[in-house]
């Protein structure tokens, strides 16, 4: 009995080592084939560019020399070589000259959505955050459809060059409780029809059956703790709709939901569930709690008034369920750099 013990202990073992042997190296191998690959590819775009420049062929010349290629790489080599994936393959090395530039934690399909992107540093913005949120490629399709980048430049309410080239450069940093903040958040992911009126349960009950979508909406480093948390004063019960935390700022991130427009009453009760998990569910090691409403509709001059005085922070947000007009988004951002 005893040996069988042993020999079932030793299997274990030796079936965990093999496994995580094995798994390491079909995810070497993943990525040594995704690195040749990206520089197969740019070196294909590069051919195609050398030879237009060196034959000096006009638009309409180098249209027809990749529809030729199209057509005979596909009928040798297969699959591949369509006709979108060689102009993508011409402009991927146009607009990324350098091959040393090229992030090895991207893929071929990654490259071809952020070609779509014409505007060098908000294409500069998505490719860092998909390498820092290691986002899959519908992932990044989801954050450009709803104008991530656009989103946050709003919402921190002093868009300006400096914070385009910061975008741009870093991606989005969580440095301090209002780099969290987005207006709006967008929900389209819970297929609710605009204008449809719901009860706020009802909202937390999608979130919560669509908590990827959630988190991914919400941003990097947060964590789902839970729906409705309890929090006891003088033997009263409330609830907090949904409490997260987040691993970068290391604090509690507390939101409520408010399917209305947001209200002088929204922020006091919030302020006083921050007063309670700093006093009684902050450990020694985190950050005061960061409070989100969440609502339906506000007015800035209301809200300035409504969140302003609180020694914690204290945000109010819009959602939405369907994604926003990006037109609409970039001129009101352009109106805000040129205001700056």
């Amino acid at each position: 009995m005893k040996k069988e013990l042993d020999i079932t202990q030793k299997m274990d073992g030796l079936l965990d080592s093999i496994r995580s042997i094995i798994l390491k190296a079909r995810k070497n191998i993943a990525k040594s084939i995704n690195s040749e690959l990206i520089a197969t590819y740019w070196e294909i775009g590069k051919l195609i560019i050398d030879v237009e420049s060196s034959s000096k062929f006009d638009h309409k010349s180098s249209r027809q020399l990749i529809l030729n290629l199209s057509s005979q790489l596909t009928k040798e080599l297969g699959s591949g070589f369509s006709r979108a994936n060689l102009f993508n393959m011409r402009k991927f090395y146009s607009e990324y000259p350098n091959v040393q530039t090229l992030s090895g934690q991207l893929s071929w399909s990654h490259y071809c959505e952020l070609l779509i992107i014409e505007d060098k540093q908000k294409r500069a913005f998505y490719e860092k955050e998909t390498e820092n949120s290691t986002w899959s490629v519908r992932e990044l399709k989801r954050q450009i459809d709803s104008s991530l980048f656009e989103r946050l430049l709003l919402s921190k309410g002093n868009a300006n060059k400096e914070t385009v080239n910061k975008l741009a450069r870093k991606g989005q940093e969580l440095a301090k409780p209002d780099d969290v903040f987005k207006d709006p958040y967008v929900f389209e992911f819970l297929g609710i029809p605009e204008n449809k009126p719901i009860l706020e349960k009802d909202l937390e009950l999608r979130l919560i059956r669509h908590i990827e979508d959630f988190l991914l909406e919400l941003g990097k480093g947060f964590m789902f703790v839970g729906s409705q948390q309890r929090v006891t004063i003088n033997n009263t019960h409330h609830y907090v709709d949904m409490v997260f935390y987040n691993k970068i700022l290391k604090s509690y991130i507390l939101i409520e939901l408010k399917t209305r427009k947001l209200k002088i009453s929204d922020a006091g009760q919030l302020n006083t569930y921050l007063n309670y998990y700093k006093t009684e569910i902050n450990d020694v090691n985190d950050n005061p709690p960061i409070g989100i409403i969440i609502c339906a509709e506000k007015d800035e001059i209301g809200a300035e008034y409504i969140l302003g005085g609180y020694e914690n922070n204290v945000f109010a947000s819009r959602f939405t369920y369907v994604l926003p007009n990006k037109d609409e988004l970039i001129k009101e951002l352009e109106i805000a750099m040129k205001d700056e």
